[in-house]
Parts: C-alpha cells; structure tokens; sequence
C-alpha cells in the first residue's frame, strides 16, 4: 500500500458516515506543515495570511503554536469581522474603499488599535478620511513596496502588479506624508513577493524551464534583498518607531526571514499546501486540505462520473488552476470536458474499481479558495473524524 492509498484509506473510514460532496482537513499534516513554516522562519514570527485558510478554528489552532503572530487579512470587512472575534493585531494587506468599513474603524478605538491598514498612496489616506463620519480613532498604517524585479531596464517586470512605491526615496516621501497628517500612524512595511513565494521551481518533465525558474528566482531575492534594506532604512529614518517589517510567503519563508531587516514573514498556503505548491527544490509539506465527490455514473470502461468538481482557482485560465483527481491514483480528467460544473467524468484504470457511491478525493489549485464552495471542514486524526468546523461561508461570510 503507497501512502497515498493508506491515505485515501483513512479519509474514506473516517468519512463513510457523511455525505459527499464534503471537505476535510487532516489536522496531523495540518500541524506538521505549522511546524515547518515556524522552522524556516528560524526564530521571526509568521503572520498567518487569512485568506488561504479561510476558518476561522484552524486560524485560532494555528495562532496558539508557538512562532505564529497576527493576521493577514484581505478585506476591511474580514478585519474588522476577526478583530471583533478577539483575534489580535490583524494586518489588512490590500487597500480598501470600504467606506462603511473605515467609519465602524475609526469609531472605535479598541477596534482600531488592533487592525493595521496597508497603504501605497495619499488618495488611501484621503478615502479613509472622508469616509470617518465622525470617527475620530487613529488609523494604524502600513506601506507596501513593490517588490517586482525589473530587468533591461524596466521592459520587463517579473513579479505580481502591486504597489507602485519601489525605492527609498517614494517610500520614506509616502511616510513623511503619514507622518505629517493627523488621524494616522505608521506602524508597519510590507513587501510580498510572490514571484519567489508563490511560482514552484522544479516543474515535472521541464528541467530546462526549472533551471531558469531557480535563477531568476535567485536574482530577484539578491535584488530585492538589497531594496528592501535600503527601503526600511529610509523608512526607519521618517518613523523610528517602526513596529514591523513583514515580507515572504509560503515557497520564500526561509529566505525573507534571513534578512536582518525584516521582523517578521508571512505564510498560509504552507498550511493546507494546494495542488500549486507542490513543486518546490526549498521545502516539502504534507496535503491537508482535500474534498471528495461522489461517483455517481459509470458510463464506460476505464470511465466514471462524479457530481461537481468545477471549482478553478484564481489567476491566469489554464491547466493548473483545476483541482487534481487525488485518490485514488490513476484518475485524469476528459481532455474534452475538463472539470465540470454539475458532473466530471474521470478517465483511468482505477475507475473501473470505483463503485456508485464511492469518492474521488481531489486537492484544490490554491488554498482558502476551496472554502468559498464548502459551509464545513471536518477535521480528521488518524482514520476518525475529530471535530467539524464551519468555514467563513458556512458562518454567512463571504468577503469577496
């Protein structure tokens, strides 16, 4: 037996008293992936990004391991919502135009000494201003610097379309703005670079598109490495009072937390670890999050059908964004139908030992995105079902 079909063995007996379609979360890979991340980091904090885990349980399980601290969040809404929970220090990592939002923050000064807000440009400031009704609490600000690398001589950007701020000189000018208005405190810089985080580095049968992945992946940390230094100086020397430097993710944990300015990294796919991160030469997890459909057709040899399964993930169309056939081994999709929005047929010699009834576990492209088509995840140790937890749709929240 590999250990995925011990694997698939376990999910199915600790299951085979609910339904499917259903999602579940093996808390034993769940916490070692924890443990991990918490090693790489090598002594910083991780700031455990919301928006891959999705439930609030799991960001309280996560939060109470030692070497985890404060949240990333990714919308006003879900901060105010966490904040209100109890949950401490939460980082909104993208800007808002919630103006409902910034009034319930800036009317309450509890509620705003605990969330940070991430900004990029004065207009933020001056929609949050506008927006106060009155509200009169201090607004707790972060800076973002674009971290994309640029090479013949910006004709060419690698890296995700973030922040427009890139040097010292912008980011310390953005600053002194803070610095200088009323109602606001810098507290906080933030840098994501997702272009070493978040794309894998050892893609199967491409050895050759690897290779170039590594190095350009090498070239854009010594790059932003040295920004970055430079960028927090100039910052430090505006507001010396500067509480955190957040920067990483997942697939760079280890990286970003070498950088002596930096103070803490970020992490959350790490956790349920997704189809997409995978294929990585820096680390190795364990997959946590799965969900399974049931067989509900066999219409031919080598052939069976499942109920649903269409659930792509963010980012640019193409293979990768669907969810992969897991367990058991041996399952594809119908080039011609893909996965499908009320059925998927799945082709293999392994259909042919599935029965009407039986499930196909798959693994979602990205993290927390797979929580938006689920109201619960059951939480499995060993071969049992431990506990069901309601994800942010099965509290009614849907923030995007």
């Amino acid at each position: 037996m590999t250990p995925r079909s011990a694997d698939r063995a376990r999910y199915d007996t600790a299951t085979a008293h609910l339904d499917a379609p259903l999602a579940l979360v093996d808390l034993d890979a769940f916490d070692a992936n924890a443990a991990d991340l918490v090693r790489r980091a090598g002594g910083k904090p991780v700031r455990v990004a919301s928006k891959s885990v999705r439930c609030r349980a799991l960001l309280e399980r996560v939060l109470a391991r030692e070497g985890f601290a404060g949240v990333m969040a990714f919308t006003l809404g879900e901060s105010l919502w966490l904040a209100r929970a109890g949950f401490r220090d939460v980082l909104l990592a993208y800007p808002s135009a919630d103006r409902a939002g910034f009034a319930e923050l800036t009317g309450d000064a509890e509620l705003a000494a605990e969330v940070t807000v991430v900004v990029d440009d004065p207009a933020q400031l001056d929609l949050i201003d506008s927006s106060r009704r009155g509200g009169r609490a201090e607004v707790r600000v972060c800076l973002e610097l674009d971290t994309a690398l640029h090479l013949l001589g910006g004709r060419l950007r690698v890296g995700a379309r973030r922040s427009p701020l890139r040097g010292p000189a912008e980011l310390a000018g953005l600053a002194r703005v803070v610095a200088r208005r009323p109602g606001f405190r810098l507290v906080g810089l933030m840098a994501y670079e997702g272009h070493v985080a978040g794309v894998g580095d050892a893609v199967p049968g491409a050895p050759l598109r690897s290779r170039a992945v590594r190095a350009l992946q090498r070239a854009a940390r010594r790059e932003l490495a040295e920004r970055r230094a430079a960028v927090v100086a100039a910052v430090r020397a505006v507001e010396p009072g500067l509480e955190f430097v957040n920067g990483g993710g997942t697939g760079s944990v280890q990286h970003t937390a070498a950088e002596a300015c930096v103070t803490e990294v970020a992490a959350g796919s790490g956790l349920f670890l997704p189809r997409l991160f995978d294929h990585y030469t820096s680390f190795r997890g364990r997959p946590a999050a799965l969900f399974a459909q049931p067989v509900v057709r066999r219409p031919g040899v080598g052939a069976v059908t499942v109920l649903g399964g269409g659930y792509p993930a963010s980012g640019p169309a193409g293979a990768d964004r669907s969810p992969v056939p897991w367990l058991p081994e041996g399952l594809r999709y119908d080039a011609r139908e893909g996965a499908g929005e009320v059925q998927t047929p799945l082709l293999g010699p392994a259909a042919d030992d599935l029965l009407i009834g039986d499930r196909v576990w798959f693994r979602h492209a990205k993290a927390g995105e797979l929580c938006e088509r689920f109201e619960t995840l059951h939480l499995v140790e060993g071969d049992r079902v431990t506990g069901s937890v309601p994800t942010y749709r099965g509290e009614g929240r849907t923030f995007l």
